[in-house]
Order: structure tokens, then sequence, then C-alpha cells
């Protein structure tokens, strides 16, 4: 036999979390639990506002459909919404126990605030020192010369930039003239520095700051290919779809000679265990980009190893449907 479980969470942000135009308050989303016989597996659905296609509304919707169809003992096909066709994958995988239990929490670390804690992160960080590095919410200068003092400070440290698009070529070109040309190959990716993909290719070969393809992964129509000054593809499962996709995508990747970056889109405690199970198991020796867990002010279901946050249990939650 079949059944099912659908909770609703919402979980309070810390002050300040802007994602794009809006001020995030909550992380909002659905646990599923699939059951059969004496087997289960859970999943996380949770679209990204200001990311994610589709809204949480709509994945609810589409969630209790496909749903509704497995506990009919049909198969049904995966969903087009990319947030529910990763959650219910996950339960899935979970179920069938694809989904290896080992949880490797190394993690590159989210430089969100001042320079100097994450100059302390590092130095607590066992093995290679790689840090992430939000820029383009402040001016470009600003944010050239802060990566090039992390650079400075710590000369083994190596950093992914993510810039979301946000620049035109002229910003662009004024953090790159902040980064001093030695420092630039420690730079291991920006992702998306300008606001087209052609402006960015062209931005990297003239630079020599290699870049990364995040929101480009998600358009219709990518396709991994190499290209000069393209370092890597980062995979926000939440915003691209199943473990499928998500393993077709790596595989792609890996064989371009591309580096393939799991990282997270603001989920839980829970989605980012099995984040971190799912990068240990596709991209075993690439750093994750899940430290996001300090934008939250509690945990869900399962907590994150060492983190003294809350966590709010399974029975805690509101049960949205049972099938």
């Amino acid at each position: 036999m079949r059944h099912a479980t659908l909770y609703s969470f919402s979980l309070p942000m810390e002050a300040g979390v802007i994602l794009r135009n809006q001020r995030l308050k909550t992380r909002d989303g659905l646990l599923v639990c699939l059951r059969e016989d004496d087997r289960e597996g859970w999943g996380e659905i949770s679209p990204l506002p200001e990311f994610s296609r589709e809204t949480l509304t709509e994945a609810q919707q589409a969630a209790e459909a496909w749903i509704a169809a497995w506990c009919q003992r049909s198969n049904p096909a995966e969903s087009p919404l990319p947030s529910v066709a990763f959650g219910l994958s996950c339960a899935l995988a979970e179920l069938d126990d694809t989904l290896p239990q080992t949880l490797n929490t190394r993690k590159a670390p989210l430089c969100t605030g001042d320079p100097d804690d994450l100059i302390l992160a590092l130095d607590a960080m066992e093995g290679e020192k790689i840090a992430k590095v939000k820029v383009g919410l402040y001016e470009a200068v600003r944010d050239g010369m802060v990566v090039n003092l992390l650079l400075e400070a710590v000369p083994d440290l190596r950093l992914r930039l993510d810039a979301n698009r946000s620049w035109t070529r002229t910003k662009a070109d004024g953090f790159a003239k902040y980064v001093a040309p030695e420092h630039r190959t420690r730079i291991d990716f920006l992702e998306e520095p300008c606001k087209t993909p052609e402006e960015s290719l062209c931005y990297a070969q003239d630079t020599g700051i290699a870049i990364a393809w995040d929101e480009s992964v998600r358009e219709p129509g990518f396709t991994v290919t190499a290209q000069p000054g393209v370092a890597a593809i980062v995979i926000k499962p939440t915003l691209t779809g199943s473990i499928a996709r998500c393993r077709e995508l790596i595989t792609a990747a890996h064989r371009e000679g591309l580096q393939a970056v799991i990282s997270s889109s603001v989920e839980s405690s829970f989605g980012l265990t099995q984040l971190a199970r799912l990068a240990g198991w596709l991209t075993p020796d690439t750093l994750p980009g899940l430290d996001t867990l300090s934008l939250m002010q509690s945990q869900l279901v399962r907590p994150w190893p060492g983190s003294t946050l809350t966590l709010i249990t399974a029975d805690q939650l509101t049960q949205t449907g049972q099938w």
C-alpha cells in the first residue's frame, strides 16, 4: 500500500535577507512524506521567491496531483515545476534507498556582511580554503576592493563570486579594476557578472576572471559546452529539477571539463542535509555551496550537525493533505 502526507512550513528569516527586489521575512514551503509498505521517503518543495518560476500555491497544487496519482499505484510523470520535481525525486530516492545516507557537512562559507567574519571562519576551516561572496548588492568598486582585500589577507584562499547578472559591463569593469591581476586566478569563478551571457563571456576573456553559468543553466535550450573563460556550472536543484536532471547536467559538465557545483536556494536545514548527501554522491570532489542556514532563525525536522538553532519537529507542522 502507498500513503503520503504533505506538510507546510514557514520559517522566520534573519532580518535584512534580500533576494533581488524582495526582503524575505519567512522561508515557506512544503515537506512531503511518501510511504510504501514499511518504507518511507521525504522531500522538501520550497520554490524561492524572485528566482523560481512557480509560486508556492502552484507547487502545492502540482504536488497534490502527483501524490494522488502515485498513491493510486501509478507512476506519474516528473513534474514540469522544478521545486516539485526535485522534492518528489528526493522522496522517491529515500524510499528506494538510492540517495546515500552519508552526510558530509563541508561547505564553502558564505560572506554576507563583514569580511572579518569570513576570515575568522576560514581560519577554522580544515582543508582547502574556498569561500563564496555575494557581489552586486553594493557598488561594484566596493565589491572589488572587498574581494581584493580577502585575497590579500588569506594567501591560500580561492573565491567563488555571485553577481546574479546585476552588472552592466561598465560596472563589471569597475569591479575588475580593483582586483589585482595577480589575484584574479584565485577567483574560481564569478557567476554571471553581466546582464547577458554574451557580455559575461566577453568579460571573462577580457579580464581573465573565470565565470560560471548559473541562471543560464535553467533557461530553455541550455547546453553544457566548454567555452573560453567558463570554469563551471552552478546547479541549484530546487530551481533546476529532479535528481535525474541534475545528474544529467553534472555528467555533461564533467565530460566538457567543467566543474559542477551543487548550491542551495535557501532551503531549510532539512533540504540542506539532502543537498549535502546529493553533493557527496554526485560531486564528491567539489565543495558545495550550502552555507545558508545562518540566514534562518530555526531548523526543520532534520538538524544540520553542529547547529544550535531551534529545531521544529514534524508533529509541529500543519498537515495540508493525507492520502
